[in-house]
């Protein structure tokens, strides 16, 4: 069966005398409630796995009720740790205050109960562990799977990622585009707006949410400015509104607003955001081609490769801890921008004949950073890249 790397690190974790709280993130269908069963699998520790994905909304009674029963079981085992794990955490109103208080009574009871809480919506979770439980615990971020992964699991080549991108659940459909398709809309794109986001945060224009995600899906890769964004929609308010749905697709897993560097921290917030899929199979499942009619067009399979490099770099930043941006000016530009403890990064994507890329010096000349790189034939081959950890470049 296949591990994830983070695997490793949660069981050493788990291996420490001490007790914690260990809160995994990230998107649907990425693995993170398998990830759990295959390290309590591997640990001699007794522990309770649960979900609340079928819990009401105010199911602060059903979490109590559940640590109890892992306090009994405790008691009953006899051994000297427990481990609860806890899924879909973000659907129980005030879940964090109420672990706390729980968590808080194990401490002074001295009762080793170590916690594992999985959650698909990255917002609510960071909200959550920001007001009541601050100092009690570890965060992981997993992402949407790599090319490497999703390499090693299926035995999928760079072209197949680029196209159906890195959801695990749906590898089995490739060969059937249009069942592939209509999976990853249905089970993976519907379900996130649905559940993680309309569900758990108030959403005054839910339809005006869901044209977002296609309109940024349709223009992945360019940049628009919300004036126009609000062009292109039907009843699109104000841009501000735009703005905050942005985000919490972002949030998501689905689409984010890549902004503009400049250079200056506090004027990197931009009304221009640049489309970016979390994966590019949200870009693919949108388009009526298939795989062997893209790929012989160099222009738009191009944009499929720069769109599988951006969600392989957003998917890492916040786990390596690194901040993403584009560069324009005037008629120059860089596709992506990387910046971490002061260092700078430009990339430029070129997967075509042409590997010309002039915006790489004129960054060069306004914002002299540390590198400027090109990923595709004359530099780094856009195949290799989507292997690498983009921090390495650091």
């Amino acid at each position: 069966m296949f591990e994830r790397p983070h695997i490793q690190h949660l069981i050493t974790r788990l291996k420490e005398p001490r007790s914690f709280i260990q809160v995994l993130m990230g998107p649907r269908q990425v693995g993170k409630s398998t990830l759990t069963g295959q390290v309590l699998d591997k640990l001699n520790i007794p522990n309770l796995f649960i979900s609340a994905d079928a819990v009401a909304n105010s199911g602060e009674t059903w979490l109590e009720q559940q640590w109890e029963v892992a306090r009994l079981q405790l008691k009953s085992t006899g051994a000297p740790e427990f481990i609860l794990a806890i899924d879909e955490i973000q659907k129980i109103s005030n879940w964090s205050k109420v672990i706390k208080k729980l968590w808080d009574e194990d401490t002074r009871a001295r009762q080793n109960i170590k916690v594992i809480l999985l959650g698909s919506s990255r917002l609510l979770l960071q909200q959550g562990l920001t007001e009541s439980l601050a100092g009690r615990f570890e965060t992981s971020y997993l992402g949407h799977w790599s090319f490497a992964e999703m390499e090693q699991a299926f035995g999928v080549t760079a072209e197949k990622y680029v196209w159906f991108g890195g959801y695990p659940g749906a590898a089995a459909l490739m060969s059937d585009e249009d069942r592939w398709k209509k999976y990853v809309n249905d089970a993976l794109i519907e379900t996130s707006i649905s559940k993680d986001i309309l569900m758990l945060t108030r959403v005054d224009k839910p339809a005006l949410l869901r044209q977002l995600f296609e309109l940024g899906c349709l223009y992945s890769g360019q940049v628009l400015s919300y004036t126009k964004i609000v062009g292109q929609l039907q009843d699109a308010g104000n841009t501000t509104t735009l703005a905050h749905y942005l985000q919490l697709l972002d949030t998501a897993g689905l689409l984010a607003g890549i902004e503009k560097y400049t250079g200056e921290q506090l004027r990197q917030r931009s009304s221009s955001p640049k489309f970016q899929v979390h994966n590019t199979a949200l870009l693919t499942a949108q388009q009526g081609d298939s795989l062997t009619e893209v790929i012989v067009k160099p222009d738009v399979w191009g944009r499929w490769v720069e769109a599988a490099i951006g969600a392989h770099l957003v998917n890492h930043k916040l786990s390596e801890g690194y901040s993403v941006h584009y560069w324009r000016h005037r008629n120059d530009e860089v596709d992506f921008v990387l910046e971490k403890k002061g260092k700078v990064i430009g990339l430029e994507v070129k997967s075509g004949a042409t590997q010309k890329a002039p915006g790489m010096e004129a960054f060069k000349k306004q914002h002299e950073p540390d590198k400027v790189l090109l990923v595709g034939n004359s530099g780094i081959p856009w195949q290799e890249f989507l292997k690498m950890n983009p921090s390495q470049l650091f």
